[in-house]
């Protein structure tokens, strides 16, 4: 097991309201001009958290309440929409470790994974009982647990879900493809040097 694996996400967290929230409303294109994807936490919803002239709207990531949070929570089909991978980066350079929802789009959810952002499903009755405890307490200690396939807060503690392929890439810390491309350098130089085509 690497030591990059992880069982469990812990805490707190904000809840961003809304179903079919997409990569272009988690992160406008014309943000998307970068050579690295250093800074992009700070465009993170900025449609959605900064009127035209830069000031704050009122928003729960603009609450104080909220501040450090590290859990987002959400609606149904988060991450849907365009493919760019700029969405689940701006939600991890923005301090974020990982998204409760009801469901994700496909592509962003193993966006995220490979970043090690963990996404997780809970029903809508489940994800109910977590904005609520939210409200009471801000800064109430959120959990995600991989293992025992459980959210937590305060006195609430529903089932998650997430796709079995994920939850073992996370769990065992082979979800950074780049890494573990590198890791293989060895044995693909093996390799290629026994392909007769690539012997001089």
């Amino acid at each position: 097991m690497s030591d990059q694996s992880i069982l469990n996400v812990k805490g707190t967290g904000v809840f961003v309201a809304g179903d079919d929230i997409d990569t272009d409303r988690i992160i406008p294109a014309r943000f998307m001009k970068c050579i690295t994807f250093d800074g992009l936490g700070e465009f993170l919803f900025y449609d959605v958290r900064k009127n035209v002239d830069g000031s704050m709207k009122e928003h729960n990531l603009n609450d104080s309440r909220f501040a450090g949070a590290n859990i987002l929570v959400s609606g149904n089909n988060f991450g849907c929409g365009s493919s760019r991978e700029h969405a689940p980066q701006s939600i991890q350079k923005a301090g974020f470790d990982a998204v409760i929802a009801g469901s994700f789009a496909e592509i962003f959810f193993g966006n995220s994974t490979n970043l090690g952002v963990v996404c997780v499903v809970v029903d809508d009755a489940g994800r109910k009982h977590i904005v609520e405890q939210l409200e009471l307490n801000p800064a109430e200690p959120l959990s995600i647990d991989l293992e025992a396939l459980k959210v937590t807060i305060g006195p609430v503690s529903v089932q998650c879900s997430i796709k079995e392929g994920a939850r073992d890439s996370l769990t065992n810390g082979r979800y950074d493809t780049l890494s573990e491309l590198l890791d293989g350098a060895a044995t693909i130089n093996s390799v290629v040097s026994n392909l007769e085509y690539m012997k001089s």
